[in-house]
């Protein structure tokens, strides 16, 4: 494919999101329908499709367009990456139509985006500014700004099978560039052939896995021992059941309301040299735990760069139907948190809504768990935007 034709099956493509379709499923219906595209293709449109959403107020700004659409957004990231837009749009087989004189005029009296508002600077919806600034204080800006860029790769050493530099080695050998991470002594970034990660020796015998540096640097505030009984209560794929199993000899437990995010669990379990044991609601009433960990549902505010199209998705009604999710998920899980053990609260938001009013509301109810230690990972951090807390029960 030509860029020119990229950039048209992007358009193609952000037309289906912004009406409404998931950017994965729309990725998806494409790359099958699309047989004659390659994997540079493929990955080529992706990067564009994911860019565009990302920065969608800017770029929509940039066009001079009053509403986002698919040519709306390629026109204003043509502009911004400095590329001569009648290379893009022209007569050329399979590329998106001339611009007419209506859009060359709407981009030419466009004001720059220094003269833009906030929100349309940083590509954030205007209803959350007051909520980020509230939550983060001077490192809104720069929080919301890391997330108009993609995100970094990253990889968790797995401590049973091999130590940083062991792991490092191993990928290189195979043409994988890695890196220690400052965020995590367990975190490697990738910097060279992505793409090749799950294919490797290394992947594929346990000595890494993909995680993201910022939970497995909470992961590392966890007060873990040898011969602990631990409760992964919202299990999802069972990265950080994972995780906890290669810090200590533990007993680690998983469970999820939807067994079903759990089915990949027992082989990944099974490659890391670990044992993950699986629990329903029967199997886990009346049980009590050292440590349980309730990794909640939320907007994913801290990993927007990852999923761009769940940024302008997210509603006050859905946020406040997360709140109160997260609220009864939080009850729950301190119920199988034995006297004198540790309940751990993690989200991959950056609000307060679903971080510290959730703690703060579960103090005020339940006055027996005291408050150990908060903190929030910024994505301008390097990882994803995340938070932890550690609550005892005494």
């Amino acid at each position: 494919m030509t860029p020119a034709a990229r950039i048209q099956a992007a358009i193609e493509i952000l037309d289906g999101v912004l009406a409404g379709r998931p950017a994965e499923q729309a990725l998806t219906g494409w790359a099958r329908a699309a047989r004659f595209a390659g994997s540079g293709d493929r990955a080529a449109v992706r990067d564009l499709v994911f860019d565009g959403l990302r920065r969608r107020r800017s770029l929509t700004a940039l066009a001079g367009a009053a509403e986002p659409s698919g040519r709306a957004l390629m026109h204003g990231r043509a502009i911004s990456e400095g590329i001569d837009t009648d290379r893009i749009f022209c007569d050329m087989a399979h590329a998106p139509a001339p611009l007419s004189d209506s859009e060359r005029n709407a981009a030419a009296q466009a004001p720059d985006l220094a003269a833009q508002p906030e929100g349309v600077r940083l590509d954030w919806p205007d209803w959350l500014l007051t909520p980020m600034r509230l939550a983060m204080g001077g490192g809104a800006a720069a929080a919301m700004a890391a997330q108009r860029e993609r995100a970094p790769v990253f990889l968790r050493v797995n401590l049973r099978r091999a130590d940083p530099a062991r792991a490092i080695g191993a990928l290189a050998a195979e043409g994988i560039g890695a890196e220690p991470s400052g965020l995590a002594g367990t975190a490697l970034v990738v910097v060279e052939n992505v793409s090749k990660i799950k294919m490797s020796r290394a992947y594929l015998d346990g000595l890494v896995e993909l995680q993201d540096a910022s939970s497995q640097a909470a992961v590392g505030l966890l007060p873990l021992a040898d011969g602990d009984q631990i409760l992964d209560y919202c299990a999802g794929g069972g990265g950080k059941s994972l995780a906890m199993a290669a810090r200590a000899r533990c007993d680690v437990f998983a469970h999820d309301a939807d067994r079903a995010r759990m089915r990949d669990l027992p082989g990944r379990a099974k490659r890391a040299g670990c044992r993950i044991t699986q629990l329903d609601g029967a199997e886990l009433k009346g049980r009590v735990f050292d440590l349980v960990l309730a990794d909640a549902p939320c907007s994913g505010s801290g990993t927007w760069r990852r999923t761009p199209d769940a940024k302008w998705r997210l509603d006050a009604a859905r946020l406040a139907e997360l709140c109160a999710l997260q609220a009864e998920v939080l009850r729950a899980a301190a119920a199988h948190v034995r006297a004198g053990g540790h309940l751990a609260y993690m989200t991959c938001s950056l609000l307060a809504c679903e971080n510290e009013d959730q703690c703060a509301g579960l103090v005020a109810a339940l006055p027996s768990f005291r408050l150990r230690l908060e903190r929030r990972f910024s994505p301008a951090d390097g990882g994803d935007g995340f938070f932890v807390a550690l609550l005892t029960r005494e």
